[in-house]
C-alpha cells in the first residue's frame, strides 16, 4: 500500500473539512478508483464528483490514466464566476 495525499479545493475542501486528504491504496492505481475511494471516506461528496476533475501533476486526466504514488493529485471541483 502506498499513501496518497489529495490536494481539495473549493466544495470539495469545504464538504471534507480538510485541505489534504490522505488515503493509503495500491500504486499505480487508475485516477478514477481514486475518485472512488474521496466518495467513500468523505460521502458528503459523492454526489458531486461526477463533475469534479482530478489533476495529476497539475494536468487533468481521465479515470483510466494510472497514478503512481509521489505523484501530485488534486481534487477539483466545478467552479462558477463572471
Amino acid at each position: 500500500m502506498a499513501r496518497f495525499e489529495i490536494l481539495m479545493f473549493a466544495a470539495a475542501r469545504e464538504l471534507s473539512g480538510t485541505d489534504l486528504l490522505v488515503v493509503e491504496m495500491e500504486s499505480p492505481i487508475a485516477a478514477g478508483e481514486i475518485m472512488n475511494r474521496i466518495g467513500e471516506i468523505v460521502p458528503a461528496i459523492a454526489p458531486m464528483l461526477p463533475a469534479c476533475r482530478l489533476a495529476v501533476d497539475q494536468s487533468f486526466v481521465g479515470g483510466e490514466a494510472l497514478v503512481d504514488a509521489g505523484a501530485e493529485v488534486a481534487l477539483i471541483p466545478p467552479v462558477s464566476g463572471g
